[in-house]
Formats: structure tokens, C-alpha cells, sequence
């Protein structure tokens, strides 16, 4: 069993606070990066080549956002754990 972080300092809010960025961290870039992706194609059919189908981008983007929001979910999930003290 993990103890409970301090959470009544400063320095153990601080602690547990980079503990937390570092939960589900390639899930939650993933999603940053394939929403950026899906955005950049966009732009790119948009500018240079109308011929690119539109739901290409749509596709990366809604991608992007689900990895996010699962990163979110894991990290949710987490916390919640380790205040219970599991």
C-alpha cells in the first residue's frame, strides 16, 4: 500500500502536484500532437490542396481529443486511487 501524500504543506501539495503531470504524460502529447496534426492538415487543404478529403483532418482531430480526454480519464482514475489509499 502507497501512503496518502501530504497534502498539508506547500512542499507535499507541490510533490503530489508533479506526480499527477507525470500520469497517462504520452497519452495526454499524443493527443496534443494529432489534434495539432489534424489542424495542420486543415490548413494545408484549405491553402494548397482542396482535393484532400475533408474528413482526414476531422478524423486526426477527433482523435486528438479522445487521447486527451483518456489521459484525463487515467489521471482522474488515479487520484482518486491513491486518495483512497490503494
Amino acid at each position: 500500500m502507497i501512503p496518502l501524500p501530504d497534502l498539508s504543506t506547500p512542499e507535499g501539495r507541490a510533490i503530489y502536484r508533479g506526480e499527477l503531470r507525470g500520469i497517462a504524460r504520452p497519452i495526454r502529447y499524443m493527443g496534443v500532437i494529432l489534434t495539432l496534426a489534424g489542424l495542420g492538415l486543415a490548413l494545408f487543404r484549405h491553402l494548397s490542396m482542396p482535393t484532400l478529403p475533408a474528413i482526414l483532418p476531422l478524423v486526426f482531430i477527433i482523435l486528438g481529443v479522445l487521447h486527451m480526454l483518456a489521459g484525463m480519464l487515467v489521471r482522474m482514475r488515479y487520484h482518486q486511487r491513491r486518495m483512497r489509499g490503494e
